[in-house]
């Protein structure tokens, strides 16, 4: 625990009962964001094969997506302080809107270069959105259940991921046309299916301005951390931070690598068909660990289950890395399962007790989902002098790391405050 900070950073300003219908509206924008992020999936192969691309200029895709959450979370957090949770809410969808539209011009004059600033302006708004629906979920009730509600919310956000590349598919293909042989391939064929979601983004804005729901203020107390304190004096944020930044790192670039390891002959022998399938269930495996990660933590304190997970992981890894066949490749996607409780247990525990500097400790932890981009990159460069499958070494450390945070560094205190005379 940071501090001696035994209350709630956030609370809510309307009665408890209205909790539920907040968490229910809540739990769409996880849902958003999952489905758009995974549309980054079908994104990629297709601008590569219209753009006529290199794979390291496809994943500039991935590269401006990341980006994004690095360069705008602490800006983010600063406007939420200002406008509040609810209108962040609203403009997070707006911004997302915009990004979703610049795809229409984008498609029109053929140049790669304002997909991709469409695409950031998309996932600036995804962070804006972020930034705002994480504290106030882990707001929506007692402090000791955050974690299991937060779970349960990215469980939603798992749906999201995992029916957002199958309906991207079908969009993109039926504009392109059954006999995709004899037919060019260009980037018109994403202009309808974003356009679409640009629509979604503003009715969903729109509803959410009309909603009554409860807003969430900073507590205010002798325990609660005073407005002159800085975020960089809470232990448990700072190296939770560097955690989140390993977590998403270590799940990206394992879902990175699958296809092209499942594909060696010596461990599974698929086709990249069967393959893509088998990724499926790495994804969707972390959607059912979510679910059970929401009951389990209410039970069981989350930095024993982080801790456990952690544990689970590293020697699936290993498992992985020294096994052939069935073995390897069912351990390596067992990861998934859990990997699910770790972003939500990190994050609550990271800004526990962060008082009115919650907005931009949850703005510091967003802009650490920049390790999607980073790490991807090394486990690729020890792949290249080694082998995929010694390359899986690269999360193997992410995940100690997680662990030594679940036990060690969520519980460091933070410095004492300087308050002025």
């Amino acid at each position: 625990m940071a501090g001696p900070i035994t209350q709630s950073s956030v609370t809510l300003s309307e009665p408890v009962k209205n909790s539920h219908f907040a968490f229910a509206a809540m739990t769409t924008l996880f849902f958003i964001w999952g489905f758009i992020t995974a549309l980054n999936d079908i994104l990629i192969p297709h601008l590569k094969a219209a753009f006529d691309l290199n794979y390291t200029q496809a994943m500039l895709v991935q590269f401006c997506f990341f980006g994004a959450y690095f360069i705008v979370s602490p800006f983010a957090g600063k406007l939420i302080e200002k406008i509040g949770y609810i209108r962040g809410i609203i403009t997070g969808l707006i911004t997302i809107a915009v990004g979703c539209g610049m795809f229409y011009p984008a498609a029109e004059v053929e140049v790669y270069a304002v997909f991709l600033l469409g695409l950031f302006i998309l996932a600036s708004g995804v962070t804006i959105l972020q930034v705002s629906a994480n504290p106030y979920v882990a707001a929506l009730g007692p402090e000791s259940t955050a974690t299991s509600r937060l779970s349960l919310a990215q469980a939603i956000n798992s749906v999201g991921h995992t029916l957002g590349p199958m309906f991207g598919a079908a969009l993109i293909f039926a504009t392109i046309g059954v006999a995709s042989e004899d037919v060019e391939i260009n980037a018109k064929a994403v202009q309808f299916p974003y356009l679409l979601l640009a629509g979604v983004m503003v009715a969903t804005a729109i509803g959410f301005k009309f909603l009554k729901l409860p807003t969430i203020q900073s507590e205010e107390s002798d325990h609660a951390v005073k407005s002159t304190d800085s975020i960089w004096s809470h232990k448990a944020l700072i190296f939770g931070t560097i955690a989140i930044f390993f977590y998403v790192g270590a799940e990206v670039s394992i879902g990175s690598f699958l296809v092209n390891y499942l594909s060696q002959p010596e461990i599974g022998g698929l086709n990249e068909r069967q393959a893509s399938q088998m990724v499926s269930y790495y994804w969707g495996a972390a959607m059912i660990g979510r679910f059970v990660g929401a009951a389990l933590t209410r039970v069981i304190a989350p930095i024993y289950v982080l801790a456990f997970n952690s544990a689970i992981a590293i020697v699936l890894l290993f498992t992985t890395m020294n096994t052939q066949g069935d073995i390897a490749m069912w351990s390596v996607i067992s990861i998934g399962f859990f990997n699910s409780i770790m972003f939500p247990t990190i994050f609550t525990l990271a800004i526990r007790g962060l008082g009115p500097l919650t907005g931009r400790g949850s703005g510091l932890l967003c802009q650490a989902i920049v390790g999607g981009a980073i790490l991807p990159l090394i486990q690729g460069y020890v792949a290249d002098i080694t082998n995929v499958q010694l390359s899986f070494i690269v999360p193997v450390m992410a995940y100690v790391y997680i662990a030594w945070y679940a036990l060690v560094g969520s519980k460091l205190k933070s410095r004492p405050a300087i308050t002025p005379n």
